[in-house]
């Protein structure tokens, strides 16, 4: 019975693996080969020639993937600097304070993270366009700091295992509010926060919807929006988009296989020792 668990566990394993796995291999092939190949060849067919790069320039060049790539890092850097900087006072202030109608804000935060946001967008467009934030960056990192309910549930979860006795003892020793948060608790939420900018980050890098409707000048391309332009009425230039989607994908897993131990990382581990 102990052979065949062991069996069956990595036997799901490996079938995960393939799941997973094998879009990211047929995109890779596709990547490689020309328009001819791509058409007569199967999925799973290896390119023909490795060293075929014409359709990593067309893509770089094409979809102008270099002002993709610095607005989207602006977009990111803005917005996830602002999502920690709220979220993290946020939960402080809940956690830590007590105040009226705390558990009914912390209710409203429940039902806004149920509601579907397709169901809101003629009202959002309405309130983005009456700021006059159409057609600039700041639409998309506005509406990437209003709607950030789960990294806030993050965030409260990771300070509930931060003991109050550390506020205390800081506080017996002059410390302010602003500088226990600044100086301890920060600190101590750093996996929460690498949490977050994982999550967050991938979910802003891969957003597709919120630059096309908001963001439609040529000088305003992301990442995401890059890919469309080889998307015609007549057709699309799949080895052409598939080069792109390599170009997107690699940052991404870099970053991911880079900060993903933080993720598993207690936060207190020895804390009030």
């Amino acid at each position: 019975m102990r052979r065949a668990a062991t069996f069956f566990k990595y036997a799901s394993l490996v079938l995960a693996s393939l799941v997973v796995l094998t879009p990211l291999v047929v995109v890779l092939f596709a990547s490689f080969k020309t328009r001819e190949e791509y058409s007569t060849s199967g999925p799973l067919t290896p390119p023909e020639n490795w060293f075929n790069f014409d359709n990593f320039a067309t893509a770089w060049t094409g979809g102008d993937m270099l002002r993709g790539f610095l607005n989207t890092t602006l977009i990111l850097v803005i917005s996830l600097t602002g999502t920690v900087a709220v979220g993290t006072l946020a939960a402080y202030a809940i956690n830590r304070f007590d105040f009226a109608f705390k558990k009914w804000i912390l209710g409203l935060f429940l039902v806004a993270a149920l509601v579907p946001g397709v169901t809101t967008q003629v009202a959002t467009y309405q309130i983005v366009k009456s700021m006059g934030l159409v057609n600039t960056p700041w639409s998309a990192i506005v509406l990437f700091l209003g709607t950030d309910i789960i990294s806030i549930y993050i965030f409260l979860q990771f300070m509930q295992s931060i003991p109050p006795s550390l506020d205390q003892a800081a506080m017996m020793d002059g410390a302010s509010r602003f500088t226990i948060y600044r100086r301890i608790i920060l600190p101590l939420m750093k996996p929460a926060i690498v949490t977050v900018v994982i999550i967050k980050g991938i979910a802003i890098y891969n957003e597709f919807y919120i630059p096309f409707l908001y963001m439609r000048s040529p000088e305003l391309n992301v990442i995401s929006t890059a890919l469309f332009k080889f998307k015609g009425p007549y057709g699309a230039q799949w080895e052409t988009i598939a080069a792109c989607t390599m170009i997107v994908i690699i940052p991404t897993v870099v970053i991911f296989l880079v900060l993903q131990r933080f993720i598993y990382n207690g936060i207190t581990a020895g804390a009030t020792k």
